[in-house]
């Protein structure tokens, strides 16, 4: 196993970094976008992961990887207003450590920025290396837009 890591480009949310934070650290706001339509839209992007049973509470998430189980991942420290960071468990083939960092750029304006350290065989980053590598960004596009609240 060798660790690989992705680091998203940096965006900017017109949103204060307190409410930024606040919603992106209760993973119980991501069951409002997380639905079947989703996960087959991801399942077609990453054929080899399929995903479904989508379920979180504050601190959690778990899912069924179609193959491999149930897999989850979980809020492992919060820094209030400044860092989420996420580790993963259950029988996932990789292990994650995903950092989500904020920074204000103004009064209502936040940099956010996403690093993903994954622990996985060669065999598996031959298969997803191109994919992590887009789709870290595509995630953090998908935060900058959300509608905080």
């Amino acid at each position: 196993m060798g660790s690989s890591r992705y680091v998203s480009e940096i965006k900017i949310i017109n949103n204060n970094q307190e409410i930024i934070y606040n919603y992106l650290s209760n993973f119980e706001n991501l069951s409002k976008y997380v639905n079947e339509g989703l996960l087959a839209k991801m399942t077609e992007q990453v054929p080899q992961i399929q995903i479904s049973n989508f379920k979180s509470d504050v601190d959690s998430c778990r899912f069924d990887i179609k193959g491999m189980g149930q897999a989850e991942i979980r809020i492992v420290e919060r820094d209030p207003t400044k860092t989420i960071k996420i580790g993963s468990s259950g029988s996932m083939p990789i292990g994650i450590t995903f950092w989500i960092q904020l920074l204000p750029n103004s009064a209502y304006e936040t940099k956010l920025r996403l690093t993903l350290d994954a622990e996985m065989s060669m065999m598996i980053k031959m298969l997803v290396n191109k994919k992590l590598e887009e789709g870290i960004n595509r995630l953090a596009d998908m935060l900058a837009m959300l509608p905080y609240k």
